[in-house]
């Protein structure tokens, strides 16, 4: 049972017995003794039941009870009232008919109307919610306020506060009246945990919450180390995580609310639950994050996507957490839908295309060149000082340079050649296919991890070519000077990563067109910049060169990036010879050389392929000496009928 107190003192309480329908008292309807302005302490429940007089103070059940909850209450009487709120709460009846409900010291009311009568006329049933931003502490918050926005509850018949006083926006976002974060982060992985530390970090308020408690702990307990526990607050019950948001809700609760995934994900998925929650008046926005473990902490690169209305709720927190380049925060938005994944996972498949030609390149210079590891390292040192200065080369160096600590020599001879995935590639690649934009670089990279997964299947051929037919695993070539070698991969490298980002690029280009995204090409080199995977210094190249020309078909014909391409093409095919001469894959450097032979033909021999079509399919062809969109069938030989006897028009099948 709770203590009721005086107004002066909560402290001094005195014990009030609950009511009960069936009482004498209730019977014979006699007011009931009560102390003056009773004081309920906060997460307390008020239950008013039909035909009693008094008031119940009880327990609220764990975890606790909010306002939102009442939709979960069918564990009460059926015709009850409840009052609750998370923050110190008075209650004052003052006559028979109406009553008040205040959050702060019911010592603003005239002394005259602090008379506590019992006889409250019982209520229809409905259960009424009295919520409001109002003051978390009132003893120290509300005594000079002035009240107002009085109004009637006609099925009650009940009178309230609309607010004590309006919420005081700070710099960083948490309202100063309701101490309710500005934020709220679920899932707490690795990435989750690090982003809501970076976004503790920026000054915002963050509430987190993770289906597995023991994670929101350790965040808690790691905000507390890095002295951010001020700023984030965990959660073990959900409801209790939703109801700590600031309004509009950052996460989805209420219609007008906002949710943020962050995760990967399929960006139709994510068209889909915006429709579903756009029905109910909530607005979703998905937003790729890329940077990792430490980006999520310092700085990511942030892809949002969603509705421009609900982007402007989000972007001052967006921009503070983002990375910080040169020429801005690395976070744009993307566009309408689901555009931020779309970029996000096809961000991820340049990234795939890019892990893909460094190990290719990694390859050649051990393999067929010799290189120890500190040579390797001391190699990708030098070529983070030049044109191929990125992220992934500057942590391949550190990797060659890495010691094993559970043995001897170095840690990277010891991992097992076999690479995971977690799908990002593969729906780059049939995005793709769908979009009818040549990606063979990020096919390559694809096909790579499919390949090194058949470890067991690699071992067994490797023995069974050396045993049947002499050939052994791949050995350096003899004579390379590895100082030429080192400079052609790097020319090598640079021009095919020229086509990887290409491709990539295509991709994004051809679906914002399909679906009126508007996507601006610039700013996602722009955002890459910093904080994620694939940063590197030659994207503020690519930037310009959508800056200089908007509607860029490719990369590779845009006046600078055809320049670097050219100067470096004969390095590129000698680091391919020497490979194939040594027995080393280059599926990456070699099918990025034939993408950009292909398309820097006129004519290729894709006329054979056509007539092919149209001799066993009636598929029709185009003419070279006749207008476009004319087309051919021809019976190329009286003894081969049609296999389709219908004729099909024109480039469809």
């Amino acid at each position: 049972m709770k203590k009721w107190g005086s107004s002066s003192s909560p402290e001094q309480a005195v014990s009030v017995e609950p009511s009960a329908g069936n009482s004498a008292e209730a019977q014979t309807n006699q007011p009931q003794e009560a102390p003056q302005a009773p004081y309920f302490r906060h997460d307390d429940i008020l239950l008013k039941f039909p035909h009693t007089v008094g008031w119940r103070a009880v327990e609220p059940r764990a975890p606790r009870l909010t306002p939102k909850s009442v939709h979960d209450l069918g564990r009460l009487p059926t015709h009850c009232h409840l009052v609750t709120r998370d923050f110190d709460m008075w209650y004052h009846e003052y006559d028979e008919e109406t009553c008040l409900l205040q959050a702060g010291f019911v010592t603003t009311l005239p002394t005259s109307q602090r008379q506590f009568a019992p006889r409250v006329p019982a209520f229809s049933g409905r259960l009424e919610v009295f919520a409001g931003q109002f003051a978390a502490s009132p003893t120290s918050a509300c005594t000079t306020r002035t009240l107002g926005g009085l109004h009637s509850v006609a099925d009650s018949r009940l009178i309230r506060t609309a607010a004590v006083a309006a919420p005081e926006k700070t710099e960083s976002g948490t309202s100063q009246a309701t101490g309710m974060a500005s934020i709220g982060l679920c899932g707490l992985a690795v990435m989750g945990q690090n982003l809501a530390l970076n976004i503790a970090d920026k000054g915002f308020s963050i509430s987190v919450y993770n289906r597995t408690y023991s994670k929101t702990e350790a965040a808690v307990t790691r905000a507390k180390k890095e002295k951010l526990d001020d700023k984030l607050h965990g959660y073990e019950n959900f409801k209790d995580f939703v109801h700590s948001l600031a309004k509009p809700r950052r996460v989805i609760m209420l219609e007008g609310d906002i949710i943020i995934d962050g995760g990967n994900e399929w960006y139709e998925n994510t068209e889909r639950r915006q429709k579903y929650v756009g029905e109910k008046g909530v607005r979703y926005m998905a937003m790729g994050v890329s940077g990792g473990e430490e980006g999520a902490r310092r700085g990511p690169s942030l892809m949002p996507g969603g509705t421009q209305e609900a982007y402007k709720y989000i972007e001052e927190i967006v921009r503070k957490v983002a990375a910080q380049v040169d020429d801005g925060p690395c976070v744009t938005y993307i566009g309408e839908g689901g555009a931020g994944n779309f970029v996000k996972m096809v961000h991820n498949g340049i990234e795939y295309g890019d892990m893909q030609l460094i190990s290719e390149a990694y390859d050649v210079l051990k393999t067929v060149g010799g290189l120890t590891n500190p040579e390797l390292e001391q190699a990708f040192n030098e070529f983070n000082k030049t044109e191929l200065n990125s992220f992934l080369i500057e942590i391949t160096a550190l990797i060659f340079g890495k010691k094993d600590d559970k043995g001897e020599g170095f840690l990277l001879d010891k991992v097992l050649d076999k690479t995971g995935m977690k799908g990002t590639g593969k729906w780059t690649v049939q995005q793709a296919a769908e979009l009818s934009v040549a990606a063979p670089t990020i096919e390559a990279a694809l096909d790579g991890r499919f390949l090194s997964g058949l470890k067991d299947e690699r071992q067994q051929a490797a023995q069974f070519y050396q045993s049947k037919h002499g050939l052994k695993e791949p050995e350096p070539l003899q004579g390379v000077d590895k100082a030429k070698l080192v400079d052609m991969v790097r020319q090598a490298l640079y021009a095919a990563k020229i086509c990887s980002y290409s491709q990539g690029m295509n991709i994004i280009r051809a679906k914002s067109i399909e679906k009126g995204w508007n996507i601006n090409m610039g700013s996602l080199a722009r955002i890459w910049k910093g904080g994620c995977i694939i940063r590197a210094g030659f994207l503020d190249d690519i930037k310009q060169a959508y800056e200089r020309n908007l509607d860029l078909h490719n990369l590779l014909v845009d006046p600078y990036f055809g320049e670097k391409v050219a100067e470096r093409q004969e390095a590129w095919r000698e680091v391919i010879k020497m490979a194939i001469t040594a027995g080393v894959a280059v599926p990456g450097l070699s099918i990025s050389l034939a993408y950009f032979d292909a398309y820097r033909r006129d004519r290729l021999p894709a006329n054979l392929v056509q007539a092919q079509r149209d001799f066993f399919g009636s598929h029709t062809y185009e003419r070279t000496d006749k207008p476009a969109d004319q087309w051919f069938h021809t019976v190329w030989d009286e003894n081969f009928g049609s296999a389709d006897s219908i004729t099909t028009s024109g480039y469809k099948n």
